[in-house]
């Protein structure tokens, strides 16, 4: 299971007190906008009071206007409800719109806040939880958790100062009617309770698919070139389709026992209604009642229960987003291992040109061991190849240099101090880096390239010249202000590669790391980039992964590596004349 699914089984298992999320969701953004929510909630009370202001006037209207016909009655009575409908009309929108901007401001905060948390965390994290999974997180469930305050707020700021007023004035009219009307709700209390847990668990599982749904999405819009050569349109458009279907059921069942509490208020309600009818209809017709008393009070009762069943569909909302407000802080709860230390050591003790050093490091993912008791030495100013069989662990020491992992033992060290004893910002700011990835975003060529960079335009000209990008860059619609696409779709491979490598040449970093840096170059390209970085190279400290082994024929130091362990180190000539695993790959490769 992946962290965020062992971190939902728990939720499912030990769910956190409603309370509690309420106390996060307020300490942690509410309480930023209090004075806002405090006049939205007055205007609430207003808007709530003026319901029950309304269905008292109707007694007067009755009694004292149209059964009377009292002249003087008519003005006050028609000025009255114009100023119960002008409060209420203005306090609604002073609720509504301010209530909108308080969730506005929590949406797009907790977004940020999560994402921002997300790139705090390991690798591993992102290894075993999928985009679409994340995404949904940051999207879905953030915008249910910062609405359903404003839900919850209504409920108790407008709904029940409604209910209360309304049946305060049903009460004036005649306690014994008010108490017919609403003896059955306690009747409903639990199928009520059973409905909520059934909301929860199904919204639970609504939202899991959602992510499953994104995910699916994500893999089928990435690798839509492969699905089409496949010719496999319709095995996945059938298994989008019934996690479709799928999440579309579920939804469907929230809804229904969403649906369900009110309901059960209404019947509730008829019935009360008809009692009180009969016995108030008999009380009139003796003359022991008006019709003024009755109206105002069938009125309030009428009125009443429309804020009664939004406060019992409250319910339900809430249950429905408590699974996503649990899902959002089951990723807060989520704790980065690879952190600073609690007292970094400065970048100023360590030389200009510092060796860098692997000292019997040893790394596994799960039980698989991946590097076993690895020790070399990277020269300061020169150039240390690492070559191999794919899974002899070459990238992984790249990942445990720049700690997107750390060993389980062993120490890598610059010059006399160690990887961990320094800042993560610190420690990566060392490095330029051109991985075989190439990953570019849905922005201009520049914007790609400068990646925030205050560089000047001449050394942002130079690097474009050094990777030869300039090569390409004229012959686009819009120059260097061009859009690369989704993942720099819009270039070829070998145009991407350039990118990532003027890039890390604008980067300008003491250590260059190169993991297959021309690999997806025509020959020519190749030559003219590898003089680039040749120049880029000289006095810094480089690495460099490659399989090609004409790119590091020149190599001060070539480390030959075999199953996760170090099986020979030398230069070309030297390895060469000894024979074994890099003789080997240089036979393959040079056979012709």
């Amino acid at each position: 299971m992946t962290p965020l699914q062992n971190q939902n089984a728990a939720h499912e298992n030990e769910a956190p007190h409603s309370k509690e999320l309420i106390v996060w969701l307020w300490k942690n953004y509410l309480s930023n906008y209090t004075p806002i929510i405090i006049f939205a909630a007055i205007c609430m009370i207003f808007e709530g009071a003026m319901v029950g202001a309304l269905s008292y006037l109707i007694k007067p209207m009755f009694d004292q206007v149209l059964t009377v016909g009292n002249t003087g009655a008519v003005f006050w009575v028609a000025a009255a409800v114009f100023a119960v409908f002008f409060i209420r009309a203005i306090a609604a929108f002073g609720h509504k719109s301010s209530v909108g901007y308080v969730n506005n401001k929590i949406f797009s905060r907790l977004q940020s806040n999560l994402l921002a948390h997300m790139l705090t965390l390991d690798g591993k994290f992102f290894q075993e939880n999928a985009p679409g999974t994340l995404i949904e997180r940051t999207r879905g469930d953030t915008a249910a958790a910062s609405t359903i305050w404003s839900s919850m707020l209504t409920g108790v700021g407008r709904d029940m100062v409604a209910l209360i007023s309304l049946l305060s004035v049903a009460i004036l009219a005649d306690w014994v009617w008010a108490l017919m009307a609403i003896a059955g709700l306690p009747l409903i209390a639990l199928p009520i309770s059973s409905l909520q847990k059934r909301v929860r668990k199904k919204a639970t599982l609504a939202r899991q698919t959602a992510a499953r749904l994104s995910t699916r999405l994500d893999e089928i819009f990435h690798g839509a070139n492969i699905i089409k050569l496949s010719g496999t349109e319709k095995r996945e458009t059938a298994r989008f389709k019934a996690e479709a279907d799928n999440f579309a059921s579920l939804q469907q069942k929230t809804l229904i026992s969403q649906a369900g509490i009110p309901v059960l208020i209404d019947i509730i309600a008829g019935l009360g209604f008809a009692g009180v009818l009969i016995y108030g209809g008999l009380q009139i017709i003796d003359g022991t009642k008006t019709v003024g008393e009755f109206m105002s009070f069938f009125t309030a009762i009428g009125l009443a229960f429309d804020p009664l069943r939004r406060l019992g569909n409250l319910t339900g909302q809430w249950q429905a987003a408590r699974s996503s407000i649990e899902r959002v802080t089951a990723v807060f709860d989520e704790t980065a291992t690879i952190t600073d230390p609690p007292s970094p050591k400065s970048l100023s003790i360590i030389p200009t040109k510092a060796d860098i050093n692997f000292e019997n490091v040893v790394f596994s993912y799960s039980e698989a061991p991946v590097l076993r008791g690895i020790s070399f030495t990277a020269q300061a100013g020169k150039m240390t190849a690492l070559v191999g069989a794919s899974g002899a662990g070459k990238s992984t020491i790249f990942h445990l240099l720049t700690r997107l992992a750390d060993p389980q033992s062993g120490t890598i060290k610059f010059a006399d101090t160690s990887s961990k004893e320094l800042t993560i910002k610190d420690l990566r700011g060392l490095f330029s880096v051109v991985s075989q990835e190439n990953l570019l975003f849905d922005e201009s060529l520049r914007e790609n390239i400068l990646m925030g960079s205050d560089a000047t335009e001449e050394n942002f000209l130079k690097a474009l010249q050094a990777a030869h990008v300039d090569d390409f860059a004229g012959t686009l619609e819009h120059g260097l202000d061009t859009a690369v696409g989704p993942r720099g779709s819009a270039l070829s491979g070998g145009q991407r590669q350039r990118v990532a490598i003027a890039r890390a040449i604008l980067r300008d970093r003491p250590i260059l790391l190169l993991d297959e840096a021309t690999s997806a170059l025509d020959t020519k390209s190749e030559t003219i980039v590898r003089e680039g970085l040749e120049k880029l190279s000289e006095g810094r400290t480089t690495l460099v992964i490659a399989h090609r082994l004409s790119t590091i024929q020149s190599a001060d130091k070539i480390i030959v590596m075999d199953k996760g362990q170090i099986v020979d180190q030398g230069t070309h000539d030297e390895l060469l004349s000894r024979g074994g695993v890099y003789s080997d790959l240089h036979r393959l490769q040079f056979s012709e």
